[in-house]
């Protein structure tokens, strides 16, 4: 629903006032000048996915929806890019253009569009090889609030030229300018894949063995994390079912290269995880093993979601710190959410030393309320302390 999502952590009273439907930049510069002639806020609008708010709308306005401009409109398989429409869908479009090319950006949820992935600067699972959108993002073409239309520069990967816009614009989350239009850069498919779930006995252990991992150089495409709760949490939702997996702090890994290349980075990350005491490393030989395995990384917010009980509110939070400080705040947020007595899980991509704890209360117990707050405002402290950031502190900060 345009202004409101039912998993995100800002929930407002608020909701826009209208919604538009553009079939193209003419109609966004159209639309954006007539908000900006009468002080009406616009806000845009693709796939609705964010767990922080970014659809809502505090001051009503208008919402804009980019559902019909959803076109993938030229692949240049030569020079390895292709141009997009906002609305285009990451799985299903650019995962499917049979060119023997793909877009390396997985920010986790299928319905995720490209403009909100690049007005957020997503990360995903494939952050910590790959980077972030900003790396994959040539050109822009952008409209500016009084209905300006930019485009940040040509197609060259190379270009040192005049500022760099298309930086200015990827991660200002619609609030300098609306995407209508993007140049991504994509990527060679790799020859072999695999994936290995790698189970723990404590946090501390799991995440102290992924941090090994990156400072060696090892190649993994993908290193995650999810503790005993989310475990747990994957099991009772029976979205992976008959798989059942074992509720103890865990590893996901993806490895992608040749096989030779991805026989050693194998070996070498179970020589890792064995030595920070590691119960198991099982890793895949099929495709059907891979999905297996990585079915329970896929499925852990929706399983989430599928336990809530009614009246119960989800707060997602987004915290990263240097990698040898990862274990220190996972530790810690856990050990104080249960402290709190709330029912709390943590995931994250601790390749590149971020992760969620995602925070289970009854939104109608002013003290349960108080208490997700007050969890919340200390891991945030924390992450600043330790020289880190965070993403949507939300309600948290509010007088």
């Amino acid at each position: 629903m345009h202004g409101f999502s039912e998993w995100s952590s800002v929930k407002l009273d608020t909701l826009p006032v209208a919604v538009a439907y553009p079939h193209s930049t003419e109609q966004v510069s159209t639309i954006a000048r007539i908000c900006h002639k009468w002080r009406v806020p616009l806000i845009p609008y693709s796939g609705g996915s964010s767990l922080e708010g970014r659809t809502a709308a505090p001051f009503g306005g208008v919402s804009m929806d980019f559902v019909y401009m959803d076109q993938i409109i030229q692949i240049h398989e030569t020079d390895m890019d292709v141009v997009v429409q906002p609305s285009v869908q990451w799985v299903d479009k650019l995962k499917q253009m049979g060119s023997g090319l793909f877009f390396r950006m997985d920010p986790g949820s299928p319905s995720a569009k490209i403009g909100g992935m690049i007005s957020t600067n997503c990360s995903g699972t494939n952050a910590v090889c790959y980077g972030t959108m900003r790396d994959w993002v040539i050109n822009l073409t952008v409209v500016l609030a009084d209905g300006t239309v930019v485009k940040t520069r040509q197609r060259p990967r190379k270009c040192s030229a005049g500022y760099n816009l298309t930086g200015l614009f990827v991660g200002s989350e619609g609030t300098l300018g609306i995407i209508t239009e993007a140049t991504l850069k994509l990527a060679v498919i790799p020859e072999n894949y695999s994936v290995a779930v790698v189970p723990f006995n404590t946090i501390h252990d799991a995440v102290s063995a992924a941090t090994k991992v990156i400072p060696r150089g090892i190649p993994v495409a993908a290193l995650e994390l999810m503790d005993e709760t989310q475990m747990r949490i994957v099991n009772e939702g029976g979205i992976t079912r008959p798989r059942v997996w074992k509720e103890k702090p865990t590893l996901f890994l993806k490895f992608a290269g040749s096989k030779l290349m991805l026989d050693e980075t194998i070996q070498r990350v179970r020589e890792i995880t064995e030595s920070h005491g590691s119960e198991d490393f099982e890793f895949a030989h099929t495709e059907h093993e891979q999905k297996l395995l990585w079915s329970a990384r896929k499925e852990s917010l929706y399983s989430l979601l599928a336990l809530r009980k009614d009246g119960e509110e989800m707060w997602n939070t987004d915290v990263a710190v240097p990698l040898s400080r990862l274990a220190d705040i996972i530790v810690a947020s856990k050990e104080e959410a249960a402290a709190l007595g709330l029912n709390a899980c943590v995931k994250g991509h601790v390749g590149d030393g971020s992760f969620h704890e995602n925070i289970t209360y009854d939104g109608t117990s002013p003290e349960e309320c108080k208490k997700a707050k007050t969890a919340v405002k200390n891991m945030v402290s924390r992450a600043i302390d330790m020289d880190g950031t965070c993403r949507n502190p939300g309600k948290v900060f509010d007088r």
